[in-house]
């Protein structure tokens, strides 16, 4: 039996998650910070399976401080930092258990206990502004969340700030509240005139600065006035149309094109394609971290495998040029890098579709070869489209749609579309049905049966 890591409560030694939901009474696990447990319960802030690992990463680092003489009654950022690098330092701790620790440790202090944090307690008032978005920006990092998520989130709340100062004059750092983040959240509803998605990506952003930055309770948001999210029905290429678009394609672009429909990707799952997750035996592709962090394999169409090897083939070329000029390094994902300090040069690890210059890598400032952009992606499809003449507001992600949406009309089993997309509840693959519907068992009209009658009747 393989085990990730040892937790030890009391003097018995236990194992993994499940091993300990299993084995430990709920007596035993109610004597783990009881009252934290109840609190982070009534408040939401962690689901209820978790709420005892909670309450169990706290423990273990008030034993911790203990240890080295460290009083537990205050937050101390330096001997937190020690502790959660003790936990980085242990090869079988997963990067998801030191998150869920360093989350532990700041939920017990700043929400339970209500203190701040001492790299806050310096702010001052005329310049909390910057401080806080460098700040936000850190414990982002600290997260592992995407540089497009980090982008998303400062850029929301640098426009948070702005209302509040326009609309309150109020002190960001001191006197933020709930209020204010149901007035802009509404601001975007009634004036704006936002769409539910970006609403809903507003109020992600301004979750995490309260939660994580400000350690502010947000409250019940209930009476917040939100953006109307009507039905949307996906455009969707005919399979007519498709092979329109193709045919205005070569090389490399019209790679990309053949995986985007053929393998059903998203912009960026095609993006950070890497090379060891690309099974030519098995006809497979291995989407690694997709949405919702969910790793799932999706077909390799036959028709490409061809090209994608004398691509692959390129790009093997590339890279050894870039190993004998000193480079040759992709970035890896979490903390892998640590792990595995020689794995960035691999083969394995390169991406399929790299950039086509070296770059800055605007985190660790390091020179390496990062995969082709979004835009660059964007730009393949949009002149294709333009070219074809196609008549439809249609994106990348219209590919997509059309993979989705041809496989049904092939007879495929929803609940298998449902696992080549990566879709959490079948609800969501169920909308392609009504394009399908439309597309293949739209009604007669009656103004057809009535000509076609008068027709008849002339003959």
């Amino acid at each position: 039996m393989n085990f990730c890591y040892l937790v030890f409560y009391g003097n018995i030694a236990l194992e993994p998650s499940w091993y300990i939901m299993d084995n430990l009474s709920d007596s035993k696990k109610n004597d783990v910070l009881p009252e934290f447990q109840a609190f982070l319960l009534e408040k939401k802030l962690a689901p209820e399976k978790h709420v005892f690992f909670y309450a169990l990463w706290a423990s273990k680092y008030f034993t911790y401080a203990r240890k080295k003489q460290i009083s537990s009654e205050k937050y101390q950022e330096n001997a937190v930092l020690e502790f959660i690098e003790t936990l980085k330092a242990d090869p079988n701790m997963s990067d998801w258990q030191i998150r869920q620790a360093s989350d532990a440790i700041r939920l017990y202090y700043f929400h339970y206990r209500g203190l701040n944090p001492d790299n806050l307690s310096t702010i001052k008032a005329n310049n909390a502004i910057p401080e806080l978005l460098e700040e936000t920006q850190r414990l982002i990092r600290l997260k592992h969340y995407s540089y497009s998520t980090e982008k998303t989130y400062l850029q929301w709340i640098k426009r948070f700030f702005e209302y509040v100062q326009q609309t309150s004059k109020k002190d960001v750092f001191v006197e933020l509240d709930a209020a204010d983040c149901k007035n802009f959240l509404s601001h975007l509803a009634l004036k704006e005139k936002v769409s539910a998605s970006t609403q809903n990506q507003a109020f992600n952003a301004i979750l995490f600065l309260f939660r994580n930055v400000l350690c502010k309770d947000i409250g019940n948001l209930a009476d917040t006035v939100r953006a109307k999210r009507g039905q949307k029905l996906p455009v969707v290429f005919s399979v007519e149309e498709v092979k329109r678009l193709l045919a205005c394609l070569n090389g490399r672009d019209l790679l990309i094109a053949g995986l985007l429909y053929g393998s059903g990707l998203r912009l960026l799952e095609l993006a950070r394609l890497r090379v060891k997750d690309v099974d030519m035996d098995l006809d497979t592709l291995t989407v690694r971290s997709g949405k919702g962090d969910k790793d799932r394999t999706t077909i390799l169409p036959a028709a490409v495998k061809d090209q994608l090897k004398n691509h692959l083939a390129e790009v093997k070329i590339l890279h050894e040029n870039d190993l004998g000029r000193g480079y040759g390094e992709v970035h890896l994902p979490d903390a892998l890098s640590r792990k595995y300090p020689n794995a960035g040069k691999e083969w394995a690890w390169q991406f399929v579709f790299p950039a086509n210059n070296l770059s800055v890598d605007p985190r660790s400032g390091t020179v390496r070869r990062h995969h082709i952009s979004d835009t660059a992606i964007q730009g393949v499809i949009k002149k294709a489209i333009r070219k074809t003449g196609i008549p439809k507001f249609a994106t990348v992600h219209t590919l997509r749609h059309s993979f989705a949406t041809h496989l049904l009309m092939n007879g495929v089993n929803i609940r298998e579309v449902q696992e080549l997309l990566g879709h959490k509840n079948v609800e969501t693959t169920m909308i392609y049905t009504h394009v399908l519907r439309d597309m293949s068992n739209a009604p007669k009209s009656p103004l057809d049966t009535l000509l076609a009658g008068t027709k008849k009747a002339e003959d």
